[in-house]
């Protein structure tokens, strides 16, 4: 229904919220182990990536934003690939781009090696630490990883979405790496998902999800990585957690939906706009930074102070923009009505 919807809309506006989805996945991401990253330094990072107009975003450069946006970029948009070994190893790099000049930190675009004692997930103060798994030997990592890479490329679950959901239990019990292996994991299951989808456009947000409910997505590994083979429970906590992030997709989405809404209501209308005014519209629709003034037009539009007062007086005119309240050098102007 979701996928279904959103095709009704037009392609800018499918773009426009598949960059709020990947922007919202890649920070919520990291935000479950605890990473921060800039949003807007991720949202410009991305858009230049997936080649869309970067007018109205601040360029931040962020070697460990790049990373990670390398990686989510290139799981949903090279779903169709095949997932490899050297594939992971150059995620888990871009993951960490200031270790590769002192690998003597942390083992990068390798499998863990064990060399500081076996692979352990623990919590609590140092002397009195709650050890929550210990992963497979690093002995083992090359015939594991074999294994599961060939079944993620195989047709042998053919569900996709059950798929999704043991690919991302999988990797993190084999936890390959020293660090990162939650990311990169939710990275693979975007990666499914996108292949379920059959599209790198993206509407949902799978992590922003986990992120809510990040206690019992901790639980719910800790017991069935504790437990039996039978991974039926898990299943379930992924697949309803799927259901409330696809739920929930319209939180993320609804900006670039009203966008495409208020230019059809336009259209109905016959309202005919220069390209001035289409430029600083789709800015107030998008991600505009503070309040728009005629100094503002001018700059994002190139325009005379002429040219700008006439271009706002003939769109307060339409109904489309009003004045706001303060006056003077002050003034400033608003959408008049966002549509429905």
């Amino acid at each position: 229904m979701l996928l279904g919807r959103m095709k009704s809309y037009g392609f800018a506006s499918q773009w426009t919220a598949t960059l709020k989805v990947l922007t919202e996945e890649t920070i919520k991401s990291s935000a479950i182990e605890g990473v921060v990253l800039d949003p807007e330094s991720v949202r410009s990072s991305i858009a230049k990536k997936l080649g869309l107009d970067l007018a109205g975003l601040k360029v931040h450069k962020d070697r460990s934003v790049e990373g990670v946006v390398e990686m989510m970029v290139d799981a949903t948009q090279r779903f169709e690939a095949p997932l490899t070994k050297e594939r992971l190893f150059d995620w888990h790099a871009h993951l960490f781009p200031e270790v590769r000049r002192t690998t003597d930190k942390l083992r990068v675009g390798a499998w863990r090696d064990d060399s500081q004692g076996s692979m352990q997930v623990i919590s609590g103060p140092i002397g009195r630490p709650k050890i929550h798994y210990v992963a497979p030997a690093a002995s083992r990592l090359d015939a594991e990883m074999d294994r599961f890479l060939g079944w993620f490329e195989s047709n042998e679950q053919k569900d996709p979405l059950l798929k999704t959901a043991i690919a991302h239990l999988w990797f993190v019990t084999i936890h390959p790496f020293e660090d990162g292996n939650g990311r990169i994991a939710r990275a693979i299951a975007e990666m499914c998902l996108a292949r379920s989808d059959g599209s790198a456009q993206r509407f949902y947000s799978m992590s922003s999800q986990i992120l809510e409910e990040r206690r019992s997505y901790y639980e719910i590994l800790e017991k069935t990585q504790s437990g039996s083979l039978d991974i039926t429970e898990w299943l379930k906590w992924f697949l309803e957690c799927l259901d409330r992030a696809i739920e929930r997709s319209n939180e993320i989405t609804s900006g670039a939906l009203a966008k495409e809404s208020f230019w059809q209501d336009l259209n109905k209308k016959n309202v005919s706009l220069n390209q001035r005014q289409k430029k600083v519209l789709n800015k107030l629709l998008g991600d505009f930074e503070g309040k728009l003034t005629r100094e503002k037009w001018m700059k994002l539009t190139k325009a005379s102070s002429r040219t700008a007062l006439r271009d706002i007086n003939e769109l307060i005119e339409l109904g489309i923009l009003e004045q706001e309240e303060a006056g003077g050098r002050s003034t400033s102007y608003r959408l008049k009505k966002m549509p429905s």
